[in-house]
This record gives structure tokens, C-alpha cells and sequence, in this order.
């Protein structure tokens, strides 16, 4: 699955999700909640771009 990056640096990586607020692993991007925020820098999901493998 498809990673995404922050301009902080932070990666979403959907096989990790980020549990502890409120996204299970292995939830795709598509998936993650429209008012979900970066958990380093709390940029919203829209600032994230398709992170380079």
C-alpha cells in the first residue's frame, strides 16, 4: 500500500496506521478519516502527498 508524507517528515505508512488515534492498521489511505491530523505537527490530511518508496 501506498505511503504519505507530511511536511513535517511524519510518514503514514497503512500497514501501521496510527493507532492510538483512532486509525487500525492496514486502513489504506482512502480509508483514513477526512478530519484526521498529522499526531507530530497536526497538519490535515490534505497537506499529506504520495510518499517516494
Amino acid at each position: 500500500m501506498q505511503k504519505w508524507e507530511c511536511p513535517c517528515g511524519y510518514i503514514y505508512d497503512p500497514a501501521e496506521g496510527d493507532y492510538e488515534n483512532g486509525v487500525d492498521p492496514d486502513t489504506p489511505w482512502e480509508k483514513v478519516p477526512a478530519d484526521w491530523v498529522c499526531p507530530k505537527c497536526g497538519a490535515e490530511k490534505e497537506d499529506f502527498w504520495e510518499a517516494d518508496d
